[in-house]
């Protein structure tokens, strides 16, 4: 399986995102974002290097260090990494498509989902139609309408596909 950096930094983000939604440590949440903007950039493909150079190759670039080169190397040999699957076991990847509502950031997501138990767009909808927003602190009538118009158009494209 080819991976290419594209690949590997969006796992990276994906990764951030949803310990920004578990209300992780801040330090670790930046240090796989920075991970995540730096292999996005770089010009040679990780896959190369981790093949010509190993770990100690990828450790060579800024920002990546043992844990990260550690997975970058499971990234490539797997498609996946233990960190990842051990976080998604505790916090569903789903939680992430909050993000795709327009009005809705890592800390409302976090709110929707420590507080409520919203882990998908279904239960979001749900939600908002039985007048949910109103509870969640922080959500103005502005934002609201604003949730409440992304998720129709969501619904939208759903339909279509």
């Amino acid at each position: 399986m080819r991976m290419t950096n594209e690949e590997i930094a969006e796992r990276f983000a994906r990764l951030a995102l949803l310990l920004e939604i578990r209300g992780d440590d801040p330090y670790r949440i930046r240090s796989y974002k920075r991970a995540a903007e730096t292999i996005r950039d770089w010009p040679t493909p990780l896959e190369q290097i981790a093949r010509e150079k190993g770990e100690a190759g990828l450790q060579e670039i800024p920002g990546i260090g043992r844990a990260i080169s550690a997975k970058i190397m499971e990234i490539i040999e797997r498609g996946t990494f233990d960190a990842w699957e051990r976080l998604i076991q505790e916090t569903p990847a789903s939680v992430l498509d909050l993000l795709l509502v327009e009005g809705i950031g890592p800390k409302t997501a976090s709110t929707l989902y420590k507080k409520f138990k919203i882990e998908t767009l279904d239960n979001l909808v749900k939600f908002v139609e039985g007048g949910g927003l109103e509870m969640v602190d922080g959500i103005t009538p502005q934002n609201a309408r604003k949730i409440k118009k992304s998720l129709a158009e969501i619904g939208k494209q759903r339909e279509e596909s």
